[in-house]
């Protein structure tokens, strides 16, 4: 079972720190066959992730090759919970079981917002909804049958709070949630670009983590650095996630031309965790998270409208999933449980670079290689930084200038981290 540590900034597992490394598999239970489901897994064990990010409900923006089932039938544009389709849920158990014996946590989301009437995806109106009403019984009936396969538990997916109403469906999902399986770790995952989340939820005891999603949009990807410092300043504290950066060959949204590479989510990562997101972080592969097949068609026409994916066997060869490995096993390595962003040291005041510290050391994610200014005197011989794209470490130069450190160029031709010994 996961917990919150005593300083509200990571989770443990068995009392040792577990950083969060999902990979986003949105449509797990709707377009993945049983040998494909092994593969993957073992494919995404081998790179160190341990959270699988799930949507129990069809992926309203899958890739679709098939006709899928759902989960309930459907009468006047809403789900009749009532007549539960059993073979989608007895499928559910099956690949939840199987990943879980993989050594996987599941994160499944209960609610995503196209299923609540009123909210952006909502209002699109491509898919049924459920009544509020049913939300209790609903919530209920999912926590009792997979809560032994000790979730944690997506309340929203990617919603906004545009009303009331909203909220409601939220609010009584989570209340029922808390319920049921108050041991369990609870969020909200919330749309790209909003970190206002309603009182009622957001002081509710039950709510044990912050998700926030630095998102698609090429325009707004300093939302990684900017949101982590925010929810690491929020009251209360709660350990912090960037639950959806820039997937990794995705096109940017609203069909704008350009794809993100292996270094913009590398950096994401980085500038995420070294900026207040010290809990962990997911990581996306466009192919993976709607599971294109060869002959898929990809619903670019919903939600902000992406360009298609390659198929999932070329997306899970993706090298920016080793990257997030990477992160992972460092942070593990380096025992990173009370980390502090501190830009307050650097000279430069580029915002791009990040700095977090511990008593002992600072880490400073340098996304180009330029000169680094710091205030203050930092003479230890141990210091060195380590080539990112390469993963070897490299020697580096300092010169006193006054009362502050200035680092000399390294030789990495893209991005690094400088380990400073204080």
């Amino acid at each position: 079972m996961l917990q919150v540590s005593d300083n509200k900034q990571t989770i443990l597992k068995n009392g040792e720190l577990f950083f969060f490394l999902a990979d986003t598999v949105w449509s797990a239970f709707t377009n993945i066959e049983k040998n494909d489901w092994l593969y993957f897994l073992d494919k995404r064990k081998s790179q160190g992730f341990n959270v699988l990010q799930m949507n129990l409900m069809p992926q309203w923006d899958r890739s679709v090759a098939d006709e899928i089932d759902l989960p309930f039938a459907v009468e006047d544009n809403f789900f009749n919970i009532e007549k539960k389709n059993e073979k989608y849920f007895e499928h559910v158990e099956e690949m939840l079981k199987i990943a879980v014996d993989k050594g996987f946590t599941p994160a499944l989301v209960l609610l995503w917002c196209n299923y609540i009437p009123e909210t952006w995806a909502g209002n699109i109106g491509r898919t049924p909804y459920f009544k509020k009403e049913d939300i209790k019984q609903y919530t209920r009936e999912m926590v009792n049958r997979f809560k032994k396969y000790d979730p944690i538990y997506l309340i929203s997916g990617d919603t906004d709070f545009p009303t009331e109403n909203v909220v409601d469906y939220y609010y009584t999902a989570l209340e029922e949630t808390v319920k049921i399986d108050p041991e369990a770790l609870k969020v909200l995952h919330i749309k790209r670009g909003l970190k206002e989340i309603p009182e009622r939820l957001l002081n509710h005891s039950g709510l044990d983590l912050y998700f926030y999603q630095s998102g698609h949009n090429t325009q707004f990807q300093d939302v990684a650095y900017n949101f982590a410092e925010y929810f690491y300043n929020k009251t209360p504290k709660k350990p912090t996630i960037n639950s959806e950066p820039c997937y990794e060959f995705m096109g940017y949204s609203r069909n704008e031309y350009g794809r993100f590479s292996r270094e913009d989510v590398r950096k994401v990562a980085w500038q995420s965790v070294f900026s207040g997101a010290h809990a962990g972080m997911s990581y996306g592969a466009h192919g993976i998270w709607s599971w294109h097949e060869v002959d898929s068609t990809f619903g670019s026409g919903l939600g902000e409208g992406f360009n298609p994916p390659l198929n999932w066997r070329e997306a899970l060869e993706f090298k920016g999933a080793e990257d997030y490995g990477y992160l992972k096993s460092f942070i593990e390595k380096e025992n990173l449980t009370d980390l502090k962003p501190n830009q307050s040291i650097l000279v430069n005041k580029i915002d791009e670079i990040r700095i977090a510290e511990t008593d002992n050391k600072l880490y400073i994610y340098v996304p180009v290689n330029v000169p680094i200014q710091l205030n203050g005197i930092f003479e230890s011989t141990k210091d060195y930084a380590i080539d990112l794209e390469n993963r070897f470490e490299v020697p580096l130069k300092k010169k006193r200038l006054d009362n502050t450190t200035v680092i000399e160029m390294t030789s990495v031709i893209k991005d690094s981290i400088m380990i400073i010994h204080k």
